[in-house]
């Protein structure tokens, strides 16, 4: 079974926190995008408003999650620090907010100066986080802990790629604000491979290598899986960049199918893999966590497919089954699942870190948020994946609908999170007020 977690290596709360309560924010602002845009949002992924909704996942919702979950993982399952995490994680997360609504909205609005803003904020935020890691691992690399190879590795590999995705992503905002022309098509293709499968789909899976079987209770992924899948996708993911951006057309539409079909199983692999795992957990009841791991894994085994039907067929339609699958199926179905086990044992570990004695008062992770609330939330979300899907081969009778299915489930969550919230605070003040009236009466003269 999988190390466990070093407690004492947590960052402050603030940290982690800020990021993971802005995550449903952006869900519920592309649902609202999708109910005012309609079929025009989802008739073409080169759409402006399929584009602003686009960034409002990648950079908003799992931007915030993604960040917050290295900011508090990495330390506890590594000993691996982020450089000076509540400074890090204040001033990334600003630029964050700034860089990802400034760049939804010059997408809708087609403003130049706003693409401008956001390549320099989003730069900015992206490249003080790669920073703080950097200078955070060489400080602390002698702290690493035994057996966290594979996490650190897709990890490291990961952010390399968000590196890549940041750089081209600005180069595009910059030539999209009219500073300079670039082959936007070219760089288009780039920025997608390196930002969602490099990014996304490795942060993913080094995440899945340390949640799945510790807190879900699955056996740990094969040894040699863990060693060769994130070089092995990397490696993929750099071939197909460079086949996109330097070889000629004859020679690249030769190459990149060849190479996409290998990510496509690659990527297949992996969710077959985490589905057989949790098929085969130590228990045999599901929680809303697996629930959610099953749909972000389910959905992320369908995704090789509807990339090989857009890619043969040309339909536009398929193209953007693609993108809800892996955004939406995949990616924040894993997050919104992960929030369940991470938020309430946050909460948890810091109440009972504040008590100067043993107590009975600090609630157990498991009423912190309730896992039928959970499951409650799933049902709502499940519903939106599969009417987004839908919408997205028939964009003009279920695309307000699932918009609507979209936003009952980030206010669900955010509803969720604000309880949990609201309970913390509460046993924090209880926690106060029984410990400062003793040090009032020890200061008390005789």
């Amino acid at each position: 079974m999988r190390r466990a977690l070093s407690l004492d290596s947590s960052p402050s709360l603030s940290a982690p926190l800020r990021f993971f309560i802005s995550a449903p924010i952006y869900v519920l602002i592309a649902g609202g995008l999708l109910l005012w845009s309609g079929p025009l949002a989802l008739a073409s992924r080169w759409s402006p408003f399929a584009l602003a909704l686009t960034h409002l996942f990648t950079l908003g919702a799992l931007g915030n999650a993604m960040l917050g979950a290295l900011v508090q993982i990495l330390p506890v399952a590594t000993g691996i620090h982020v450089y000076r995490p509540v400074v890090t994680a204040t001033v990334v997360h600003a630029l964050l907010t700034i860089g990802a609504l400034s760049l939804s909205t010059a997408f809708v609005l087609s403003v130049p100066a706003l693409f401008a803003l956001s390549a320099v904020v989003l730069v900015g935020a992206f490249l003080w986080f790669l920073t703080a890691f950097v200078v955070g691992f060489f400080l602390s690399r002698k702290n690493r802990q035994k057996g966290s190879e594979d996490v650190l590795l897709s990890t490291r590999l990961a952010l390399g790629s968000l590196f890549v995705t940041v750089v081209v992503g600005g180069m595009l905002a910059g030539a999209m604000s009219g500073a300079y022309t670039l082959p936007l098509q070219r760089f288009t293709h780039i920025h997608v491979v390196w930002g969602l499968s490099g990014w996304i789909g490795l942060l993913v899976a080094g995440i899945a290598y340390q949640v799945i079987p510790m807190f879900l209770v699955t056996e740990p992924y094969p040894l040699a899986f863990t060693r060769w899948f994130a070089p092995g996708v990397f490696g993929l993911v750099l071939v197909l960049s460079l086949a996109a951006g330097f070889l000629p057309d004859d020679r690249a539409t030769v190459v990149q199918p060849l190479v996409g079909n290998t990510l496509g199983a690659a990527f297949t692999a992996l969710g077959g893999m985490t589905l057989y795992l949790l098929a085969t957990r130590k228990r045999a009841q599901a929680d809303a966590t697996t629930l959610f791991w099953r749909l972000s894994m389910a959905s992320l085994v369908c995704c090789w497919p509807a990339w090989f039907l857009a890619a043969n067929t040309g339909r536009a339609a398929w193209f953007v089954t693609f993108g809800v699958l892996v955004l939406v199926g995949f990616a924040w179905s894993a997050v919104n699942g992960m929030l369940y086990k991470i938020l309430p044992f946050l909460l948890w570990y810091h109440l009972q870190a504040s008590l100067p004695m043993p107590m009975n008062i600090v609630p157990k992770v498991k009423d912190i948020i309730e896992d039928r609330t959970g499951k409650r939330q799933f049902a709502a979300h499940l519903v939106a994946v599969l009417l987004l899907v839908a919408a997205s081969q028939w964009p003009a009778p279920l695309a307000r609908v699932a918009s609507l299915a979209l936003i009952v489930s980030a206010v669900w969550l955010g509803v969720v999170i604000v309880n949990a919230l609201k309970c913390y605070r509460r046993v924090s003040l209880l926690i106060e007020s029984k410990f400062a009236k003793p040090a009032a009466d020890a200061r008390r003269p005789e």
